[in-house]
């Protein structure tokens, strides 16, 4: 999106039947203008699936002659023939603003052309100082081939993007290829970690892609006598790492149901080990933090966060642990971990009562 001064922002797509067109994922590019030659600004858009056929997310952006001048909108979009149409519904965060420059809000009108997993949009901003228009063009990294191979088979891996960088490492410090195919043989499942040099920001987008393989055969080992075991004693006995500690914690499998304070299978197995340090330590207090995403309202989302605190408080009272031993505290939205939307930043994190 084009900010008049110094940039625009925008976002793209959200909702509708989008998942007809699977355009969840993270898409990568730039926003230009036709009457600002040579201006750019780099955008990352990120949209998940929501409930139904609609879709959130959030747009980043950045201008490329003064990138300490960023911004992050929340958007939503519904489905049009041949793509999408977006809409800013909130700014999440600024950085570099003056009181001479603004972003641009307003609606874009985004085509696919799934070919090419590219989105081309045109903007059609709200009349505020010099917002008019704006161009965005996004591509997004997508596996174009065969998600499963033979193993120790050489096959050729292909993938949608623009500059695409292939890597063996989440970190990025294992460079393995470049380009949009990539020639290999693979005896195991591996995943690779991809990113795009068309218009990169400092969001950095890296998007795993897993290759399943299938036939691999594992090499059996030489059997050997079992060495003699000797009786377990107390000291043997495997105690689980303590969890609590003076900073706080998150726990990852304590999860909850979409917009609910419903606490999910998965997390019973953390919290009984968390009620069992708690018995093992009783002289220590415990403050259990809530955590939303940044989608949604701010009072909600604060609201949420309190009420799933809450419900790990309760889990643990119903286990034997006194009311009087732990705290609770919500945050909203407002401590991401991670670029929104991510699920990772609707956590719990515990730590010692101060």
């Amino acid at each position: 999106m084009k900010r008049s001064i110094w940039l625009g922002v925008a976002a793209l797509l959200l909702a509708g039947s989008v998942k007809a067109q699977g355009l969840a994922g993270i898409w990568q590019g730039v926003e230009t203008d036709p009457d600002e030659p040579g201006a750019t600004w780099p955008s990352v858009l990120r949209v998940q699936n929501g409930k139904g056929t609609g879709l959130f997310g959030v747009m980043y952006q950045e201008a490329t002659e003064r990138p300490d001048a960023t911004v992050t909108f929340q958007v939503r979009a519904t489905q049009t023939p041949g793509g999408m149409r977006l809409e800013h519904v909130r700014k999440l965060n600024e950085t570099g603003a003056t009181p001479f420059t603004y972003w641009c809000e307003g609606i874009i009108v985004f085509t696919y052309d799934p070919k090419l997993e590219k989105l081309t949009g045109r903007a059609d901003y709200d009349p505020v100082g010099h917002c008019d228009k704006g161009t965005y063009t996004l591509y997004r990294i997508k596996l174009k081939s065969a998600p499963t191979v033979l193993a120790g088979t050489e096959t050729t891996l292909r993938v949608s993007g623009r500059n695409v960088r292939w890597y063996a490492d989440a970190d990025l410090k294992q460079p393995v290829n470049s380009g949009n195919e990539y020639r290999t043989k693979l005896s195991k499942a591996t995943t690779f970690y991809l990113t795009q040099g068309y218009y990169p920001t400092r969001e950095g987008a890296v998007v795993p892609i897993t290759i399943q393989v299938k036939g691999a055969v594992a090499k059996a080992e030489p059997q050997q006598a079992p060495a003699p075991v000797p009786p377990p004693t107390d000291t043997d006995r495997s105690v689980p790492a303590p969890i609590v500690s003076a900073k706080p914690v998150a726990l990852p499998t304590v999860l909850f149901k979409l917009g609910t304070p419903e606490l999910l299978p998965e997390a019973i197995p953390a919290l009984d080990q968390l009620a069992a340090e708690l018995r093992e330590r009783p002289a220590l207090r415990l403050q259990v933090a809530g955590h939303t995403d940044r989608i949604g309202e701010p009072q909600k989302n604060l609201t949420l966060s309190e009420q799933r605190a809450a419900a790990v408080k309760e889990y643990l009272v119903k286990a034997g642990i006194a009311p009087d031993r732990i705290s609770t505290v919500g945050y909203g939205d407002t401590h991401p971990l991670y670029p929104s939307p991510d699920a990772r930043n609707r956590r719990v994190e515990v730590s010692e009562a101060k």
